[in-house]
């Protein structure tokens, strides 16, 4: 079983550089939750969540099939010959949209087209990424590969961290409960 000094030196060898790479997960996860939380996207799933959405599961076909039919004429219009990554229809709410997610000739994203989901007519295009970049930063994405694995490599830093602080303080409650009652035998 290894000693009290045993845990407390890895303990102490992984807290220095996992204390950088924990700041920095810290960080960008509250970016992450901010914008989620404060974003526009979270503001309308909240004003559409107790809405009904007029087409159900045994309307007919052409309750929607036409309006893609229309909105992809649009889209032909808007980019010729653009690919389409993929398409999001969202049939409730004040506003109702359809989406079409465009892709680059040559691979990778390019922009969005939004068009009204109960005309067909064009609305607006912007540009869109498949993951917004601050979730890549967090994941360590935006750094390619190399960022991806050494996020899962500073994880498991953080988990091995864990694990020694825990172990070091299991051993050191054992040496320090004697005698000790009710909560002071676990928090000395």
């Amino acid at each position: 079983m290894p000693t009290p000094a045993f845990w407390r030196q890895w303990h102490r060898w992984i807290g220095a550089p996992a204390a950088l790479f924990l700041a920095f997960a810290a960080l960008t996860g509250v970016l992450v939750a901010g914008t989620e939380f404060f974003g526009e996207d979270e503001a309308l799933r909240e004003a559409n969540r107790d809405l009904v959405s007029a087409v159900k599961t045994d309307s007919p076909p052409d309750a929607w099939t036409g309006l893609i039919t229309q909105v992809m004429a649009g889209a032909a219009k808007e980019a010729p010959g653009a690919p389409v990554d993929r398409i999001a229809i969202e049939l409730k709410g004040r506003e109702p949209v359809i989406t079409l997610y465009l892709g680059q000739p040559e691979g990778g994203e390019d922009k969005r087209l939004v068009f009204d989901a109960r005309t067909a007519k064009f609305l607006r295009s912007d540009s869109y990424a498949d993951k917004p970049f601050i979730n890549r930063v967090h994941s360590g994405e935006a750094f390619g590969d190399g960022g991806l694995v050494f996020a899962m490599v500073w994880g498991l830093a953080l988990f091995a961290l864990t694990v020694s602080g825990f172990a070091l303080y299991w051993r050191l409650a054992g040496a320090n409960r004697a005698g000790r009652t009710g909560l002071k035998r676990w928090f000395f």
